[in-house]
C-alpha cells in the first residue's frame, strides 16, 4: 500500500485583529482546493483537526504559522495565556512563519495608539529587538490590509512545493511586492502628463496630486493581481492608501506635499534629475483629448 503524500501542518493564529485578513482568504474562489495541500491544525473560522483550547497547550504540532494581528509582549491573553507566547512557542517548531496584513507584519493601525509596545514581526526584526529577531530566517511578510487573497495562497502553494521564494529586505515576496501599486495603474498616462482628476470616482486624471494616491510610493501588485479578478483603488478612482509599508497608516491621507509643484518625496524607481527632466517635457506640450474638466498642473 502506497503511503500518503506529506502535507505541511498549518496553524492559523490571531493575535490583536479586526479579522480582515481571515475575511479576505476566505473570499479565495479556490479556497478548498488550496487548503487540500495542507493539514489544517488550526484556524479561528474553519473546521479544523485541533480546538483552540488545544493550540492554547502549546504542544499542537505546526510546520507553517500564519499569525493574523499585530502583537504585544504582555497584555493580550486567551483564556488567561499570553499570546506572544503562543507566537513564540509555535514560530519556534514551525519551518516557515507567514505575517499575513499590514498589523502582523508591521503593527498597522494597532500600532499608532501605542507605539511603544505594540509592533508587528517584521517592524521588530527591523528595529533589532530580542522579541522576534530569532525567526527572521522563517520569516516571509505579506502586508496589506487586508492581504490580497492570491497573495497568500501563492505563498502557500510556493511553500507546499517545497520551492523558495525570493523576498525582500522587509522579507516580502518580489515576485508580489517588487514592484509599485502605480506599476499597472490604468491612470499612468495622466500621471505622466501631471493632469489630476478633482474628485473620488472619477472616471479619468490621475489621483496623485489632488488626492494623495500613495502608488508610486507603496510596493505591491494590485494593479496586476486584481481584487476579485476584476479591480482595484485607482480603477475606481479612489487613492492607494500605501497600506502594504511599514507606515501606514500615515497621518494625513489624501494629499501630497510638493514644493513649487514638485513632490516633496519623489515617485520609487526613479531619481529626482529624472523626474524634473520628466516634468519639464510634459510642460511643452497639451493634449487636447484629455476632459476640459480635469485639472491640469503647471
Amino acid at each position: 500500500m502506497q503511503n500518503k503524500p506529506y502535507k505541511p501542518k498549518l496553524l492559523w493564529l490571531q493575535s490583536i485583529t479586526c479579522n480582515g485578513n481571515t475575511h479576505s482568504f476566505l473570499n479565495h474562489p479556490d479556497l478548498f482546493s488550496i487548503l487540500e495541500n495542507f493539514e489544517l491544525i488550526h484556524h479561528p473560522t474553519l473546521d479544523s483537526e485541533y480546538t483552540m483550547a488545544d493550540v492554547l497547550s502549546k504542544n499542537v504540532p505546526c510546520d507553517i504559522l500564519i499569525l493574523e494581528g499585530s502583537v504585544i509582549e504582555n497584555g493580550f491573553k486567551k483564556a488567561g495565556v499570553e499570546v506572544s507566547s503562543l507566537i513564540h512557542a509555535y514560530a519556534g517548531k514551525a519551518k516557515h512563519i507567514i505575517s499575513v496584513g499590514t498589523c502582523a507584519t508591521f503593527g498597522g493601525i494597532f500600532k499608532q495608539n501605542n507605539p511603544e509596545e505594540i509592533s508587528g514581526l517584521c517592524f521588530d526584526l527591523e528595529e533589532k529587538t530580542q522579541h522576534y529577531e530569532k525567526y527572521a530566517s522563517k520569516l516571509i511578510s505579506l502586508p496589506g490590509c487586508p492581504v490580497h487573497p492570491r497573495w497568500l495562497s501563492f505563498v502557500l502553494l510556493m511553500l507546499a512545493k517545497n520551492k523558495s521564494i525570493d523576498i525582500d529586505s522587509l522579507h516580502r515576496p518580489k515576485e508580489l511586492y517588487g514592484y509599485t501599486v502605480h506599476n499597472g495603474c490604468t491612470r499612468n498616462e495622466y500621471f505622466e502628463w501631471k493632469i489630476d482628476t478633482k474628485n473620488f470616482g472619477h472616471k479619468e486624471g490621475c489621483l496623485f496630486y489632488e488626492q494623495g494616491c500613495q502608488g508610486p510610493y507603496t510596493r505591491g501588485s494590485c494593479n496586476k493581481i486584481l481584487w476579485n479578478d476584476t479591480s482595484s483603488k485607482t480603477r475606481v478612482g479612489t487613492p492607494c492608501f500605501g497600506c502594504t509599508e511599514p507606515n501606514f497608516p500615515q497621518q494625513s491621507l489624501f494629499t501630497t506635499k510638493t514644493n513649487m509643484g514638485i513632490p516633496a518625496k519623489i515617485p520609487l524607481g526613479i531619481s529626482k534629475r529624472a523626474y524634473l527632466t520628466l516634468t519639464g517635457v510634459t510642460k511643452s506640450f497639451k493634449i487636447k483629448r484629455f476632459s476640459k474638466d480635469l485639472l491640469e498642473y503647471d
